[in-house]
């Protein structure tokens, strides 16, 4: 079946199970259909390890009865299966508490047109292809002089699809492909033994960092690695590797999206238009990114999606809102509703990332007398009211402007309201991720040895 069939019949099943449920007395309905397929192979010290494939259909479907919602879901498509779940959706929705705030996006806000992200590779690998993939991969890594074990390589492929329908008029679906590679290994002997990866991903096989280039990222990282010495504690400016310093930009997103705004309880309830970052930042959340791995062609309501600038010359512009928490707050949806099979909408994200700076990552740190810079972070936490933040991380400890020693069980520790406000950004931007961003400085940090 081709996916164009294949997407109109799981159209054509949401569809159903909508007119089933208003029916059987729901007031409006909404049905999502998630599909994918994966394949990966394995490789450790040489050998295949494992092949595996697997496949997974999840369906959810909402129905709502006055201000009153329930959502079920199901992986068993039987057509007796699927009465049974709309008639516990109703039943459900009957007996659940009143949400005032619940509801459908409305008609006018519903995607009408969808863009072509490009994110579909109509090449499908075989399992040989993935191995020799893992193989070379592991080879560069346990090749490299000083590399004594291996946790092992994967190639991976996958497919997936959304497919939703909402009783207020919208239909559509999406569909998209992933190919990774990632890999592991240990340097050192004994005592002193320190492990490393390296990963990618992409929604094309062209875009993916290739095997000898993965491998011997791992290999160098571990390598250097080796060695760690201890430092005093203290206040020290921070540089976050360009892989890591994304987690900021995370911990940004989730302080403003509606949940936390509409219950008061984000750092950032009370920061709308004004300045949280320096007035040379700029971030962005772009769904149309083309090729981009958080992109889509319409949010988790059918709602038409758009690029937002969520900070602009350092002052926060919007929330990130889906039809619910819009409600609450007296404002309109700006389609940022992603979506479970199982639960009812949530606010988040797509391709956000921070527009770069001017300096190079070399000339960021070259006034720093004593400092850290971070190339792994291990259970970063946050207070979501107040803003405390702490991770435990490790890296390579900044002497007169240059990468000194390595250095491990680091304990780093801020305020991220304060912490915005002194970011500076690297020009080393590159989109490897759903969220990215350059290589960052942050001043006056607290870092603390084990």
């Amino acid at each position: 079946m081709t996916s164009s069939r294949l997407s109109q019949k799981n159209l054509d099943l949401n569809q159903s199970l909508i007119a089933r449920a208003l029916k059987s007395g729901a007031d409006a309905a909404d049905a999502v259909l998630f599909e994918g397929a994966s394949f990966d192979a394995s490789f450790r010290m040489g050998k295949l390890e494992e092949i595996e494939r697997s496949e997974s259909q999840d369906l959810g479907l909402r129905v709502l009865i006055g201000k009153r919602q329930a959502s079920v879901s199901t992986t068993d498509f039987r057509q007796d299966t699927l009465n049974a779940l709309v008639e516990r959706a109703v039943a459900m929705a009957r007996s659940a508490p009143e949400d005032p705030h619940c509801g459908l996006a409305p008609a006018e806000l519903l995607a009408t047109s969808f863009p072509d992200l490009d994110l579909c590779d109509a090449h499908e690998p075989s399992g040989e292809e993935l191995a020799a993939l893992a193989a070379e991969t592991e080879d560069t890594a346990r090749s490299a002089p000083g590399i004594t074990n291996s946790d092992g390589a994967s190639a991976g492929w996958g497919c997936g699809g959304v497919t939703l329908a909402t009783s207020e008029g919208f239909s559509g679906s999406y569909s998209s492909t992933s190919f990774s590679l990632s890999c592991a290994v240990i340097a050192g002997t004994g005592l002193d033994m320190e492990n490393a990866y390296d990963f990618h991903s992409a929604h094309h096989r062209s875009d993916l960092k290739a095997p000898a280039e993965i491998g011997a990222t791992a290999a160098e990282r571990a390598l250097r690695a080796l060695n760690p010495q201890a430092i005093s504690s203290g206040a020290y400016p921070v540089v976050y590797e360009d892989r890591v310093s994304n987690s900021l930009l995370r911990h940004f997103a989730g302080a403003i999206t509606g949940t936390g705004i509409a219950r008061g309880t984000s750092f950032l309830k009370d920061k709308m238009g004004e300045a949280v970052f320096a007035e040379n930042i700029t971030l962005i959340d772009d769904p149309h990114r083309r090729r981009g791995l958080a992109s889509n062609p319409f949010d988790g309501e059918g709602v038409a999606n758009k690029v937002h600038h969520l900070i602009e010359k350092g002052a926060l512009t919007t929330w990130l809102l889906d039809t619910a928490t819009a409600h609450q707050l007296g404002l309109t949806t700006t389609g940022h509703a992603a979506r479970s099979a199982g639960a009812p909408p949530s606010p988040g994200w797509t391709n956000l990332h921070m527009a770069p700076g001017e300096p190079t990552p070399e000339e960021l740190m070259s006034d720093i007398a004593h400092g850290l810079f971070v190339t792994s972070m291990f259970g970063p936490s946050v207070n979501p009211t107040t803003g405390d933040y702490s991770a435990g991380v490790s890296g390579i400890w900044i002497e007169n402007g240059a990468l000194a020693y390595p250095v491990n069980e680091i304990t780093i520790a801020g305020n991220l309201i304060d912490m915005f406000k002194n970011i500076q950004p690297a020009n080393d931007l590159t989109f490897r991720f759903g969220t990215n961003a350059p290589t960052l400085r942050v001043e006056g940090m607290t870092v603390a040895s084990a």
